[in-house]
This record gives structure tokens, C-alpha cells and sequence, in this order.
């Protein structure tokens, strides 16, 4: 009897531990949710380069409620009006943040991003998806309205002159990432003038003022030698900058340099600081070099990394080599 009694106080008691754990499970399972609410500082935003460091927009907002306590991932969707959020462009909000400004730089990135035309206002439309777990479906705020018009963000400008034939519409280009109206790139003169224009066409072109300063009615700007040269031109301020730069190859396996002639390479005016050359090669090895000099130089390894060891070349061929300092490695492909 004793026995019994035992056994069937441990399953009482078993059957209460399974009930009490299954009763802390339930507390802490979590329902449908209901979406936060979100609000906007705005209902028209019309961006321009002058906005790019200026807050133009903030978004307030309350969390979703999920029936308990948990950590809440709120993700900022926006779509084209109409489309009912099928394609949103998301951008993930700090955790537990109540609020989200954005510059004109970001928000105009995340406008562009919509494929929105940058000639007029197209109407956008803004939610809040909230989620705590893969397991749980994520719940959405209401739905803000905005008309939003951005502007193009990159932007070139053009550089005609005696080193391709004064046409504007075959000449090398300078591009601004930001659209802040400052433009940078290299190009190979021949030792001739240039102007400057906004487009390929010669209905305004900037030349000569005198003290860097350019202007519409300057005389035409002198590339002081032949060679690549960096370009920086403020159409802000009205100035332009030449500083003498270029990258090339120098080594045994580049037929007549011999480690004393460089070949030049040229630079790709996209914004991304790569150089690139198509080049007849021999077994051997070369570098890179700045300025034709060696204060400057790079080699690399098999895996394409810039380091100060020779490349080496062991088929003889045609070769396309691509140079990409930002990023510290290079690319070298056989024809």
C-alpha cells in the first residue's frame, strides 16, 4: 500500500510539474500582434543638392504589440503608390527607436531606389513592418502617404579639348557621387587646351578666368603637358584644380620596358577609381607604378591582392589588367 501510495503521489506530482511548465509555455507564446502606428513630419518632400546634409524628413513611431515583452525588429518599407507594398525598398530602424530622421543624401538614395522619375512628384507610400521571429508573421503599422520628387544623384560633366578633337560629344567625363556639384576624374591630354562643359554640347562651356577660378566667358584652360592629369572642378565655387597623375605597368614581361618604361593606364571615369589596360604580355613579371616613379608601386599575389611583390607572368598573350586602388586588389584577365 505504501508503495502505491508513493507512486501515485510522484505522478501527481509529474503531472503538475508537466502542467505548470506547459502553463509558463502558453504565457509566453505570442499572438497575431497588432501593428505600431507611424507618422511623418511631411507630406511633400522635394529634394535638391543644396538638401544633401539637412534633415528633410522624420519619421515617428510606436511599436508593435505582440502580447508580451520581446524584442521588436522594425523594418521602414517604402513602395511606389498603388502596388500594394509588392516590391517594397526597406530600410532596417535602430532598435527601440521612437524616431528616424534622414538627410537629403539618404532619403534621396532611398527614393532613387524606387526607380522614381527625377523630373516631377510621384506618390509614395510608407509602412512599418514589425517582427520578433522568423516563427511569428510580422504585423504593419498604418500606411503614410508622401509626394516625393529626387534628383539625380551622380552627375557628370564633360571636358572637350585638342586631345580628342574639341567635341563635346565624344569627350572624357568628371563625375560628383553626391550631385554636390563637385566633379573629379583623370584624363590623358596631349599637351593641348580644354574647356569644360555641363553637357555634350557647347551651349555653355566654361574656360580660363586666371587664379584656378573658371568661368563662361574664360579663354580656354591649358592642360600645362601632355599626360593624365586629375581634374577637380567646384561649379559651386567656380574653380578648377590639374594635378599630374596617372598609374601604369612597368616590368620584363611588358615587351619593350624593361623595367625602365611604363605603359600607361587609363582611368574609368565612374567613380569607382579603377584604371584598366589591354596589353601584349611575355613570361616575365611587372608592378604598378604611380607617376612614373617608384616612391609609389604595387605588386601582388595570385589572388589578386595588391602587395609589394612582383606579378609574375608565365604565358605570353593579350591581357586585359584592371587596377583597383580603393579596394586594394587587381584583376588580370587573358584575351
Amino acid at each position: 500500500m505504501k508503495a502505491i501510495l508513493l507512486k501515485s503521489l510522484a505522478i501527481g506530482f509529474i503531472a503538475l510539474s508537466l502542467w505548470s511548465c506547459k502553463k509558463d509555455e502558453t504565457r509566453s507564446v505570442a499572438n497575431s500582434g497588432t501593428g505600431g502606428t507611424l507618422s511623418s513630419s511631411a507630406t511633400s518632400v522635394v529634394l535638391d543638392k543644396s538638401m544633401l546634409t539637412s534633415n528633410v524628413i522624420t519619421f515617428n513611431l510606436t511599436n508593435a504589440d505582440f502580447g508580451y515583452a520581446a524584442a521588436v525588429t522594425n523594418v521602414l518599407q517604402l513602395a511606389v503608390k498603388g502596388t500594394n507594398f509588392a516590391n517594397p525598398k526597406e530600410a532596417i530602424l535602430p532598435a527601440n527607436a521612437t524616431a528616424k530622421a534622414y538627410n537629403g543624401l539618404d532619403f534621396n538614395n532611398l527614393l532613387l531606389s524606387l526607380n522614381l522619375p527625377t523630373t516631377a512628384n510621384s506618390d509614395v507610400e510608407i509602412r512599418v513592418k514589425s517582427s520578433i521571429s522568423t516563427a511569428v508573421p510580422p504585423v504593419f503599422s498604418n500606411v503614410v502617404s508622401l509626394s516625393a520628387k529626387p534628383f539625380p544623384l551622380t552627375a557628370w560633366i564633360y571636358v572637350p579639348g585638342n586631345y580628342q578633337g574639341w567635341n563635346p560629344a565624344t569627350a572624357d567625363s568628371l563625375v560628383s557621387l553626391t550631385g554636390n556639384g563637385v566633379y573629379t576624374g583623370v584624363i590623358a591630354f596631349d599637351g593641348g587646351n580644354f574647356k569644360v562643359t555641363p553637357a555634350k554640347k557647347w551651349d555653355i562651356a566654361y574656360g580660363d578666368a586666371g587664379g584656378g577660378k573658371i568661368s563662361t566667358s574664360g579663354g580656354d584652360i591649358s592642360s600645362i603637358s601632355a599626360g593624365s592629369k586629375e581634374l577637380v572642378v567646384d561649379l559651386n565655387a567656380n574653380t578648377i584644380t590639374i594635378t599630374p597623375l596617372v598609374w601604369g605597368l612597368i616590368g620584363n614581361s611588358i615587351p619593350g620596358s624593361n623595367w625602365s618604361v611604363d605603359s600607361d593606364m587609363k582611368f574609368i571615369n565612374d567613380g569607382k577609381g579603377t584604371w584598366k589596360i589591354t596589353i601584349n604580355m611575355v613570361p616575365g613579371a611587372f608592378k604598378f607604378r604611380k607617376n612614373h616613379d617608384w616612391g609609389t608601386n604595387f605588386g601582388g599575389n595570385a589572388s589578386g591582392t595588391l602587395t609589394g611583390d612582383d606579378i609574375n607572368v608565365s604565358t605570353a598573350g593579350n591581357y586585359t589588367i584592371t587596377l583597383d586602388i580603393p579596394n586594394n586588389k587587381y584583376i588580370m584577365v587573358k584575351n
